[in-house]
């Protein structure tokens, strides 16, 4: 569908934006170009529609060098999406949305039945929307309008130049999950950027890792995590999200770094609040230095409080029997776990400070995620899920 052959750019001190750049993106597929500033990646997306011309080398879309079309009717063919949104403050939505139709000569009536399938797609009323101004929307409706202003035309080609990165978290995941679902439905040639891992690896089809210009990695969101190509992609994916034998992943990388605890002096009143306002069964008791003491249950919290007991958790808490050092493997982690009665595993230091806490959920949670994601068969078919390979991982430990 696109594809770069040798292409550069470089500014006027020489320094190169993007360096003798080889890349084939497929029909229908969602690729994500990712690697911290000034690697070229929206170099790299501009160069598509040619709001940046190469110094060298060729693209093609659909076998034809862009350099022969016109660089209006060239856009007008590719959907853009930017992280400023780009609405006219003076159009209303309708107008915004069917801008682009409008350049290409489409009637009113087609324009009008486009808008409305385009909002209603997204959950929102035409009647509702279709007469309203920028101003009058949020941040996130503004966003939602700028994707639906690129897919007006029903281009086979759509470029979104980091579109979610100036939205809160979780209007991010919002419109994230919505544009999967739009392509899934769609099926749109789709090149964004993005600096967010996070994001690229939910997103893509696959991701173009870049550095300084160059393509490092290239591959689907699971071979970068399982196999990143040098140190460079190692340390961008960062290693909490990579896909490793259990063996090789440590407590530390999974831990809780921040486990509620208790003192020594507290009361069964102070310590029944604090459980209550931060939703746990048990505190972890720490003296002064941060040393690991005892775990205080809500049970033996709750016992106090019926007895009008005026003990202290010094007094409360029961002893730890076992704990695990953050350098240790999640192997060791596993089968220690599987012995505790409280469902939770201290991570402390060589001295014996407080360093994490490991729980039955987030152990869960790591092994099913980090370790054994779902898997394809080669069928075209999902094989074993992350469920079926943790029953089989933890048979065999304990």
């Amino acid at each position: 569908m696109i594809r770069f052959e040798k292409v550069s750019k470089a500014y006027v001190s020489g320094t190169y934006a993007v360096r003798s750049l080889d890349l084939e993106i497929e029909q229908g597929e969602l690729i994500v170009l990712v690697g911290p500033s000034g690697c070229g990646k929206t170099t790299t997306l501009k160069m598509i529609n040619r709001l940046i011309e190469p110094d060298s080398g060729q693209i093609f879309i659909k076998g034809r060098n862009i350099q022969e079309i016109n660089p209006a009717i060239l856009r007008r063919q590719i959907g853009y999406v930017i992280q400023q949104i780009g609405l006219f403050p003076h159009m209303t939505i309708a107008q915004n949305v069917g801008l682009v139709m409008k350049l290409l000569g489409k009637s009113p009536r087609e324009r009008e039945k486009r808008v409305n399938e385009l909002l209603e797609m997204v959950g929102f009323d035409p009647e509702v929307y279709r007469n309203r101004y920028p101003r009058e929307l949020s941040g996130g409706q503004q966003q939602r309008i700028g994707v639906l202003r690129a897919l007006a035309a029903d281009p086979e080609i759509i470029l979104m130049d980091e579109p979610f990165g100036a939205l809160d978290p979780i209007t991010r995941e919002q419109l994230q999950d919505e544009l999967k679902s739009l392509q899934n439905n769609l099926r749109k040639t789709i090149v964004f950027v993005t600096h967010d891992m996070d994001e690229a690896i939910k997103l893509a089809d696959r991701i173009v890792v870049m550095r300084e210009g160059k393509v490092v990695q290239i591959g689907t969101p699971e071979e970068l995590l399982r196999n990143p190509a040098d140190d460079f992609v190692r340390d961008f994916i960062g290693k909490k999200r990579l896909f490793r034998n259990p063996e090789e992943v440590f407590i530390g990388d999974i831990m809780l770094e921040k486990p509620v605890t208790g003192n020594m002096e507290m009361g069964a009143a102070e310590a029944f609040q604090r459980m209550q306002k931060h939703q746990v069964n048990s505190l972890l008791i720490v003296d002064e230095r941060g040393a690991l003491k005892g775990i205080l249950t809500a049970r033996g919290v709750q016992k106090a409080i019926q007895a009008a007991s005026r003990q202290k958790a010094s007094e409360l808490m029961e002893p730890v029997a076992e704990t695990v050092c953050p350098e240790e493997t999640v192997l060791t982690a596993t089968a220690i776990m599987a012995r505790s009665k409280y469902g939770l595993l201290p991570v402390v230091d060589e001295q014996g400070l407080l360093k994490g806490l490991l729980t039955n959920a987030s152990m869960i949670n790591t092994l099913v995620d980090v370790l054994w994601p779902v898997e394809d068969n080669g069928t075209g078919e999902e094989g074993k899920n992350g469920a079926s390979n943790l029953v089989e991982f933890m048979d065999n430990v304990s």
